[in-house]
């Protein structure tokens, strides 16, 4: 989604849209603190940020000194057909992590469907949430 030898970022139809991020070790962190929990609710929200491919933009820029700009990748309408027909070409068994997968997720989260809410964050304030601008400057290639 950051593009960054070409300093943009792309998106798909909405670029305000308010996407999830939450890292690997938050998440473990949460289902840790989740189990161990004899009050657990059987579903639980977490996000370490949200931001849209317009903040994404603001902190990459800020994060690499560089100026990223907005590019759009089409409607949610061609992502989804895209997929298809990805999915056809690249079936589940050819590959862990099979291109139509990562597509399938980027149109869920730029059509809003995958926007958990209420978060519930708050449950185990021991955590400290990852924010996509620390990931970023921590992550950045060089």
């Amino acid at each position: 989604m950051i593009l960054y030898r070409f300093h943009r970022v792309i998106y798909w139809e909405n670029a305000d849209q308010l996407l999830d991020f939450t890292t690997i070790d938050n998440t473990a962190e949460f289902t840790a603190a989740a189990a161990l929990d004899p009050s657990t609710p059987r579903f639980l929200r977490i996000a370490g940020d949200q931001i849209s491919a317009k903040g994404l933009v603001d902190v990459a820029s800020d994060v690499t000194g560089h100026k990223f700009k907005l590019l759009r990748a089409g409607s949610l309408r061609r992502l989804a057909l895209l997929t298809k027909v990805f999915r056809r070409l690249f079936p589940q068994e050819a590959a862990l992590y099979p291109p139509w997968q990562g597509m399938q997720y980027f149109h869920n989260m730029f059509s809003g469907c995958a926007k958990l809410e209420p978060l519930d964050n708050d449950r185990y304030p021991e955590i400290r949430w990852t924010t996509v601008k620390q990931f970023l400057a921590r992550n950045v290639p060089r």
